[in-house]
């Protein structure tokens, strides 16, 4: 990956919608050596997908919660089951597995703590949970779905 490939992830990470006349451009580049390097992006994984990011507030999602979950339970079946039942859940945007006091960070969206609660609920009927612990977003002070590339160059 050369500063090119670099230039060209930095725009697409913005705005993944540039025609491919005006990508070239932005690099100075022709569009054919352009499209090589995009398609070559995507061949090799780099590129995952390209998505549309909606504003959650526009759709009555105004409410994010962080959720912390611990269990007592470290076995295969157990994470086979947490692992469906939460990925079924569409509420539930983002779910990592920690290092440390919490075993699981989910990020959830709803629209109120209702809707949380829903949630919630549906999250105890799939898997027994040792504690769970949530804080709600009272501000969003950055948002980004953008990698840094800078270590790159």
């Amino acid at each position: 990956m050369d500063k090119k490939d670099i230039q060209i992830l930095t725009l697409l990470q913005q705005d993944a919608s540039l025609s491919l006349n005006d990508l070239a451009n932005a690099v100075n580049l022709s569009p054919t050596p352009c499209w090589r390097r995009v398609q070559r992006l995507w061949d090799s994984g780099v590129i995952q997908k390209q998505v549309t990011l909606c504003n959650p507030a526009s759709l009555k999602l105004g409410v994010t919660v962080f959720v912390a979950v611990r269990t007592s339970q470290h076995n295969e079946e157990w994470t086979q089951l947490f692992v469906k039942g939460t990925r079924t859940i569409p509420e539930i945007v983002e779910i990592y597995r920690m290092t440390g006091d919490i075993d699981y960070l989910l990020k959830i969206v709803v629209s109120d703590i209702a809707g949380y609660d829903a949630v919630y609920k549906k999250l105890i009927k799939e898997v027994e949970l040792q504690d769970v612990s949530a804080g709600f977003a009272m501000e969003v002070i950055k948002y980004t779905t953008a990698l840094p590339l800078d270590h790159l160059m």
